[in-house]
C-alpha cells in the first residue's frame, strides 16, 4: 500500500509495490497495520487508503476515513436539570439583562416580571446567572421525548395518592367502629327505652342508608370512572376503557381466517376485497373497501373522464389535468343538452303514442252537455246536425286472419293479396314463409306439367306459354308485335270508336270514371285496341290538320 507520501518512484520499486499489494491479496504475506494497529483490508481501493497531502501520516491508514465527530455528542445521562443557579453579581455590568442583570439572557428572553426600575438603572437586585450548559445532541437525542426525565420524580405523586387512600380508609373504620358503638348502645339499653331508642335508631339508619344509596347510585352511574375516548381497531368508532373488553365489533383480518380470502394491507389498513363475497350481501358486516371506494362522487369522477377522452378523439382542444374547469363546464353542458333530447324525445312519443301509465280518460267527460242540435232517426242515424268525419274511406291498419301486413300490400297477376304470406284471398288465414313457399312450389309444378303435357303433343316445351287459368289483358298494355287482325272486325271497331266519341261530343258530358269495384265481363280485343290508336285525338301532332292555320299565322306547305 502506498503512503500519503507523494515521493518519486523509480519503475522498479513501483513494481515492487504493486507485487506486494498482489501477494496481500492474494493472502501470501500478512496486510498492512495502521498506526493503532488494526490490520487494512488489502482489497480496499488505493484512493481510500492514501491520506490527503495535508495529513502527516508515515504509512497506510484509514483513519482519515473514521467519523471524528462521534464521541462529541451528550450523551443522556451528562443532561443538567433546569433551576440552577450560578454566579451572582454585585452591581451590572455590560450586556446584561436590563430586567433583572443576568448575563445568560437579553432583555426580550426575560421571564421575570418587567420592573419600573430596572437592574441596568437601579443597579439593585441582580439576579444570578442560570447555569446553561452546551447540550450538542445527536439525531436521536433531538427526538427522545424523554430526554432529563427524572423518573424519582413520578414518586411524589404516588405518595400523594397513596395519602389519599390512607386517609378514605382510616375514614371508613372509623365510620365503621361509630356503628358498631351505637349498635352496642341500643342493645345495653334494653327493653326499658325501646320506642324512644327505636325511634332515635330509626333517625340514624336512615340517615346512615341515605348516604349509602347515595353513594351506590354514584358508583352505578359511573361518575367516579375516567372514560377515554380511543379508537378502536374495527374502523372510526369509538368507546370507553371500562368496555374495552366487550367486543362489539370485529377487526377486518379476524371476519374471515382463510388464507384465501380479502388480502389485508397493514400498513394501510386497507382491505379492498370482499372477505365473505359467498353469503348474503344485505346480512354482511363488511364488503371491502372498494364498496366505499366506488360510492359518492366516483361515478360522477369517471363519466367525466370517459366524456373528455371522446372528446380529445374526436378532435376537440380540451384537457382534464391541464384546465379542469373548463373540462366540467363542458362536461355539465353535454349532459344538460342531452337531458334536453331526451325529455324531447319523450314528449314527443308520448304526444304521439300516448302513455299506458298515464291515467286514463275519463269515460263520463264524454257523455257531457253540449248545445249542438242533432236529429236521429228510429235506426240511430243522423238526420239533422253535424255529421261524423270520416278519417279514411277503407279500414286502415286491420290485420284479420293473424296477417302481419294489411290488404292490399301484395299484387301478383292482376290480383291484390297479403304481403306477408301472398295469399290472394281476403278472408284466408296467414300461412307465413310456408305459405310463400307453397305458391312458388305450386306454380313450378304447374309449369312442369304444362311442359310435360307439351311434350307429349310434339310442340313447344311450354316454358314459353303462361300458366293455367292464365288470361293476359290487353288492358294493361300487353300485345305482341306479330298480331293478324281481321279487316272487317278492324273496320266495325273504327266505326264504333268514332260513333262513341261522337256521341261525347254531342252529349257534352264524358262517362263517369270506373268505379273501384266494377268488373267487366267482356275483354277488350286487338281490332278494338288497333281502332282506339286510329281514332284517338293526338293535339300535340303538328300533321293533324294540315289546312290550319298555326298561332304564328303560318300554314303548312
Amino acid at each position: 500500500m502506498a503512503s500519503s507520501n507523494h515521493t518519486f518512484k523509480t519503475r522498479e520499486d513501483y513494481k515492487k509495490q504493486k507485487e506486494i499489494d498482489q501477494a496481500r491479496k492474494d493472502g501470501l504475506i500478512p496486510a498492512a497495520v495502521d498506526e493503532d494497529g488494526r490490520e487494512i483490508n488489502p482489497h480496499i481501493p488505493q484512493y481510500m487508503t492514501n491520506a490527503p497531502w495535508y495529513l502527516s501520516t508515515d504509512g497506510p491508514s484509514l483513519k482519515h476515513q473514521r467519523n471524528w465527530k462521534k464521541g462529541l455528542h451528550t450523551q443522556a445521562g451528562e443532561w443538567i436539570p433546569k433551576g440552577q443557579k450560578g454566579h451572582q453579581a454585585n452591581k451590572y455590568r455590560k450586556g446584561a439583562c436590563e430586567n433583572c442583570g443576568a448575563m445568560t439572557h437579553k432583555t426580550k428572553q426575560c421571564v421575570e416580571r418587567p420592573r419600573k426600575k430596572g437592574a441596568k438603572l437601579s443597579n439593585a437586585e441582580i439576579a444570578p446567572d442560570e447555569m446553561v450548559q452546551d447540550v450538542v445532541l445527536d439525531y436521536e437525542g433531538k427526538r427522545d421525548r424523554w430526554n432529563g426525565y427524572d423518573a424519582e420524580e413520578y414518586d411524589q405523586v404516588v405518595e400523594r395518592y397513596e395519602q389519599v387512600e390512607k386517609y378514605k380508609r382510616e375514614r371508613a373504620k372509623a365510620k365503621h367502629l361509630e356503628k358498631l358503638k351505637r349498635r352496642a348502645q341500643r342493645e345495653a339499653a334494653g327493653e326499658r327505652a325501646s320506642s324512644s331508642s327505636s325511634s332515635s335508631s330509626s333517625s340514624d339508619s336512615e340517615g346512615e342508608d341515605e348516604d349509602e344509596t347515595k353513594l351506590k347510585e354514584t358508583e352505578e352511574a359511573g361518575f367516579g370512572q375516567v372514560k377515554m375516548r380511543i379508537r378502536t381497531t374495527g374502523g372510526g368508532a369509538t368507546g370507553s376503557v371500562r368496555n374495552l373488553r366487550i367486543r362489539e365489533d370485529t377487526a377486518k383480518y379476524l371476519i374471515n381466517l382463510d388464507e384465501n380470502s380479502a388480502h389485508y394491507d397493514p400498513k394501510t389498513r386497507a382491505m379492498r376485497g370482499d372477505p365473505n363475497p359467498q353469503k348474503d350481501p344485505k346480512k354482511g358486516f363488511f364488503h371491502g373497501d372498494n364498496l366505499v371506494r366506488g360510492s359518492g362522487e366516483v361515478a360522477d369522477f369517471r363519466s367525466l373522464n370517459m366524456h373528455i377522452q371522446e372528446a380529445q378523439e374526436k378532435g376537440q382542444d380540451v384537457h382534464m389535468q391541464a384546465a379542469p374547469s373548463q373540462a366540467e363546464m363542458l362536461h355539465a353542458a353535454f349532459r344538460e343538452r342531452k337531458e334536453k333530447l331526451m325529455e324531447e324525445n319523450k314528449r314527443r312519443l308520448l304526444e304521439k303514442y300516448g302513455s299506458a301509465a298515464g291515467s286514463k280518460p275519463d269515460e263520463i267527460a264524454g257523455l257531457g252537455q253540449t248545445e249542438a242540435y242533432v236529429e236521429y232517426d228510429r235506426a240511430g242515424h243522423v238526420v239533422k246536425g253535424s255529421q261524423p268525419v270520416v278519417k279514411s274511406r277503407w279500414e286502415e291498419d286491420v290485420f284479420p286472419g293473424n296477417h302481419t301486413s294489411v290488404w292490399g300490400s301484395y299484387w301478383n297477376d292482376g290480383a291484390w293479396g297479403y304481403a306477408c304470406c301472398h295469399q290472394i284471398a281476403k278472408n284466408a288465414y296467414c300461412t307465413g314463409r310456408a305459405g310463400i313457399k307453397a305458391s312458388k312450389a305450386n306454380q313450378e309444378m304447374l309449369l312442369e306439367m304444362q311442359r310435360l303435357e307439351a311434350e307429349k303433343r310434339g310442340g313447344s316445351t311450354g316454358t314459353d306459354k303462361p300458366a293455367t287459368g292464365y288470361k293476359p289483358s290487353n288492358t294493361w298494355g300487353e300485345s305482341s308485335g306479330h298480331v293478324e287482325l281481321d279487316p272487317e272486325k278492324l273496320e266495325e271497331a273504327i266505326i264504333a270508336a268514332k260513333n262513341k266519341q261522337a256521341s261525347k261530343v254531342a252529349d257534352g258530358a264524358e262517362e263517369k270514371k270506373r268505379k273501384f269495384n266494377v268488373v267487366y265481363d267482356d275483354d277488350t280485343t286487338e281490332e278494338q285496341m288497333e281502332a282506339y290508336r286510329i281514332a284517338r285525338e293526338r293535339g300535340e301532332d303538328p300533321m293533324k290538320d294540315p289546312k290550319a292555320k298555326n298561332d304564328d299565322g303560318y300554314e303548312l306547305v
